[in-house]
């Protein structure tokens, strides 16, 4: 039995690679200490910092020099007891310049799951630890989980708690927002109840977002068939906290007749506007829904009016289901399987959208071994992306696609495989991640980095250097063993044409470029992480359209 479930050159250092106008430079080789980097979450005082973990629990913070990329030090994060329990580490993040470590506790006597926010030191030191949240829930089993959005200015951090309470029927989110000194400047909490007489009912709490006004928003969708009446009944809301009248909730009701929605990305712009994307599907003459993704659409807010969206949906054209599910189904007008996810959203220079649409599948195999400590093998797929560029009005410029085929698999202990953030038809999709504890394994080899610049889109990633010069899905190899695979990359051009480009020389044990794991300084500049066996190396991506002309 396997459950399938759908689901960012100096003096001391050497260039490793120039493909087209990409530049990746490397540091040093860093020490063999055990430890693997998880994530690099800032650069401040000529320092880089990352978290790292060895083992299943030893989480440490990393700093590096920023010229040579050699280590500085490295601090093991142990949490001091909070009411004689150990915290479990969450996340890290850096909040204009101010380092907090986040760890959480569930107590059964008091059916509480909290969240502490401590501040970190450079050097490691934890100060006094903020308790952020104090959710009451039904029971461990059901304590939910925490989910996080870091400020566009890098100085506030939006946290969300969701819980499902099953003899009430209902479901429970607490969104809060935290500034650089982990003051809580804004809080709502809501409880929804649902009815199980209604057919085909779903609930999804979507995503949610900070702009960097500060404002906050949370999308749902609630959706049911009314079979009396045979329509999809569709209710689909933002909800906006504005900082300027004090976080009082508005209610924005979107309209979508016979059509049901499938999934919702916010994206707030430098328009102060916001952004509504997503797969939707069709829905038959009984009002049920097809439930496969016949499309994307989009919808703009004026934040300065708070009007409902003028959305647009989109059908996926000839070609691109041509592409993805060969000539006979696209001629048949087959709709693609509901297993893909917005990889990323990029704003372009006249405004319109880019949607990357990723290919992501998490494939639980069976149990072995006795009792609790069995284990169970994991394999994370990241396929094909879909690039779908929008017009500014909404309308499709064009669509093409990234053909890849990648996968990974772990092993992990069956009590904590993954958080699969659903319950019966309660979702929640925002902020889908891979657990921490599976990172330095594999699954950060898989996926891709896209860089925007001149009309331009630059696709890296991981790939076969058999599939060298291919950009056809059906001649598309695996890429097997990544610690084997060669950066390539795809370029579209403002019209959607498409260029592979793949390095000139395949060099014997280059390093691997890690796609899981970077920071982003800028929209033309990253730091990264990439390794060969037991090499590793920090780096920095840069495109320079000008070193290619």
């Amino acid at each position: 039995m396997v459950a399938m479930v759908l689901l960012s050159s100096t003096g001391f250092m050497n260039a490793q690679h120039q493909i087209e106008d990409l530049q990746l430079t490397y540091g040093e080789e860093l020490d063999n200490d055990g430890y693997k980097i998880l994530k690099i979450f800032g650069e401040k005082n000529d320092k880089i910092f990352a978290l790292a973990l060895k083992g299943k629990k030893d989480f440490a913070l990393k700093t590096f020099d920023s010229e040579t990329m050699q280590i500085i030090g490295t601090y093991s994060i142990e949490f001091p007891e909070l009411k004689d329990k150990d915290l479990d580490f969450e996340e890290i993040y850096m909040l204009n310049n101010k380092i907090y470590a986040l760890g959480s506790v569930y107590s059964k006597k008091e059916k509480t799951y909290r969240l502490v926010g401590t501040e970190l030191s450079e050097e490691g030191v934890l100060g006094n630890g903020v308790i952020l949240f104090e959710s009451t829930v039904d029971k461990n089993s059901q304590r939910g989980s925490f989910y996080y959005k870091k400020g566009v200015n890098e100085n506030e951090l939006l946290i969300m708690h969701t819980s499902y309470f099953k003899k009430e029927d209902a479901f429970k989110y607490e969104l809060k927002l935290f500034n650089d000194n982990m003051e809580e400047v804004f809080s709502d909490i809501d409880k929804v109840q649902f009815d199980d007489n209604k057919k085909d009912f779903d609930f999804n709490i979507a995503d949610f977002e900070v702009n960097f006004n500060g404002d906050v928003f949370l999308v749902t969708n609630e959706s049911y068939r009314d079979k009396k009446k045979k329509e999809k009944v569709e209710k689909f809301q933002v909800f906006a906290y504005k900082r300027e009248k004090s976080y009082a909730k508005e209610v924005i009701d979107i309209q979508v007749k016979d059509k049901e929605i499938i999934n919702c990305e916010l994206m707030s712009t430098n328009q102060n506007t916001l952004k509504l994307v997503g797969f939707f599907s069709s829905v038959r003459e009984s009002g049920r829904a097809n439930r496969n993704l016949r499309g994307v659409y989009e919808g703009t807010i004026d934040l300065t009016g708070a009007t409902e969206p003028d959305m647009h949906f989109n059908d996926f054209d000839y070609e691109t289901k041509e592409k993805l599910l060969g000539e006979r189904k696209a001629k048949k007008d087959k709709d693609l399987k509901p297993l893909y996810r917005i990889h990323s959203l990029i704003e372009k220079e006249d405004g319109g959208l880019l949607i990357l649409s990723e290919y992501a599948m998490v494939i639980i195999g069976d149990k072995s071994g006795i009792g609790p400590l069995g284990v169970r093998p994991i394999t994370y797929v990241t396929n094909e992306i879909i690039v779908t560029s929008l017009n500014p009005d909404g309308s499709i410029a064009w669509t093409n696609v990234v053909a890849k085929d990648q996968d990974a698999t772990v092993t992990e202990l069956s009590f904590n495989i993954f958080f699969i953030g659903s319950s019966g038809n309660v979702a929640v999709g925002a902020g889908f991640a891979i657990p921490l504890t599976t990172m330095g394994k594999g699954p950060e080899y898989l996926s891709a980095i896209p860089m925007y610049e001149d009309g331009k889109l630059y696709v890296l990633f991981n790939d076969n250097k058999k599939n060298m010069g291919v950009t056809d899905m059906d001649e598309i190899k695996n890429m097997g063993n990544y610690n084997k695979a060669i950066p390539t990359l795809f370029i579209f051009d403002e019209n959607g044409n498409l260029e592979r480009k793949d390095p000139e020389e395949i060099l014997k044990n280059e390093l691997v470029i890690r796609p899981g794991v970077f920071y982003r300084k800028s929209p033309k500049d990253y730091i990264i992480y990439a390794s060969r066996k037991r090499e590793d190396k920090l780096g920095r991506l840069k495109l320079e359209a000008e070193a290619s002309k």
